[in-house]
């Protein structure tokens, strides 16, 4: 087994600068450096949380659509970023005040998540206080 420590920075492909680093920067993430973006390096985006994303382009094909999600034909790949929230109530009430369209939710014994899609349509669930998914899919599947 290798031993992990914590995810380092999650890579997400995106066709125009300036709108997801609006929409990013929305959510509360900084650009804190710019590797060359385009020359297909990232732009190094690091919220309060210590979450750290590197958004990388310029996406050559297919702009504006996510392919891993909205496509009847499933290709493998990372289909979402899920990130536990503080607040349930708190993140719908972001949202709904920013426009950002909620395109799903679920609520497992009392948590409740919602779905929203950056402007390349990379779904972000963000999950309410409580139990980890992992674990309420695992006590659903067993019971």
């Amino acid at each position: 087994m290798l031993e992990f420590d914590h995810v380092d920075h999650i890579g997400i492909r995106i066709s125009d600068r300036e709108t997801s680093l609006e929409f990013y920067q929305l959510l509360g993430f900084e650009l804190i450096a710019d590797g060359g973006y385009d020359a297909g390096h990232p732009l190094v985006m690091l919220h309060p949380s210590g979450i750290n994303l590197n958004l990388l382009g310029p996406a050559t094909a297919k702009a504006g659509e996510n392919t891993l999600m909205d496509e009847a034909e499933k290709y493998p790949g990372i289909t979402h970023l899920a990130i536990k929230m503080k607040s349930a109530q708190q993140a719908e009430a972001f949202v709904t005040a920013n426009n950002i369209k909620i395109t799903g939710r679920r609520e497992f014994r009392g948590t409740k998540t919602i779905f929203i899609r950056d402007p390349d349509r990379t779904v972000l669930e963000l999950v309410g206080p409580g139990p980890s998914v992992a674990e309420l899919i695992r006590d659903e599947v067993n019971s």
